[in-house]
């Protein structure tokens, strides 16, 4: 009986904490980050040094200007994500944000996010905007939102924003997470590298090789573009 109930509590141990994986909770007022590991009082907490809080100033969770980005790329939008390297004072806080830039008909390509949900401020013009749900459904939810309209796009699920009106369009995002990660769906598969098997890929899309073909040479030369322009500064 005694090994039934441990294994039980054992089991539900192991569950709960799988079901509530997240950022964790700080245990102190804030954990500013700092990259100077032999700074006296320093203290390694989740992926960061943390300086003595007595040291700590307002300008470790300050940020000045968020400003325009250039949207003159394929899919006519950037998004700028801020980091604990932009703003220290986010390390531990479990929370960042974000500002995306769009050409008129730029494209905030199909992506998610696997360790945040987002909440999505318009703050100009008008987005078409949405997210899938997972298998089995895959239930597609859009939206139309124009300025000071704000949706949700829950965690690890794929989602999207296409800039509908004749102007610029810019969005402000938070997350749930200081690290949310980015995986963009259509690179992540034909731009990988090395490349994915394309008997894999044709048989998963059902599509003819010559479509995977093409497919991957558009990002992989995009792809080789972006790190020569990267390299370049």
């Amino acid at each position: 009986m005694k090994a039934v109930y441990l294994f039980l509590v054992t089991f539900l141990a192991l569950a709960s904490s799988c079901a509530f994986a997240s950022d964790p909770s700080p245990l102190q007022d804030f954990c500013v980050a700092i990259n100077d590991t032999k700074t006296t009082g320093a203290v390694f907490v989740n992926g960061n040094f943390c300086k003595d809080p007595k040291l700590a100033s307002a300008n470790d969770f300050f940020f000045h200007g968020l400003k325009e980005a250039n949207t003159s790329n394929r899919f006519g939008s950037t998004a700028t994500l801020l980091t604990v390297n932009d703003i220290p004072g986010i390390n531990t806080l479990g929370t960042t944000i974000a500002r995306i830039d769009y050409a008129p008909r730029g494209l905030n390509p199909l992506h998610f996010h696997p360790r945040g949900s987002e909440i999505l401020l318009v703050v100009e013009g008008t987005l078409f905007a949405g997210f899938v749900t997972s298998n089995p459904e895959n239930r597609l939810f859009t939206k139309i939102l124009n300025k000071g309209d704000v949706f949700v796009f829950p965690v690890g699920l794929i989602h999207f924003q296409l800039n509908v009106g004749k102007n610029k369009a810019v969005a402000v995002s938070g997350f749930s997470s200081q690290n949310p990660g980015r995986t963009d769906v259509a690179n992540a598969v034909f731009g990988s590298n090395p490349s994915i098997s394309q008997e894999v890929l044709t048989k998963g899309f059902q599509v003819d090789r010559n479509i995977i073909e093409y497919l991957q040479k558009q990002f992989q030369m995009y792809n080789s573009m972006i790190e020569m322009k990267h390299d370049s500064y």
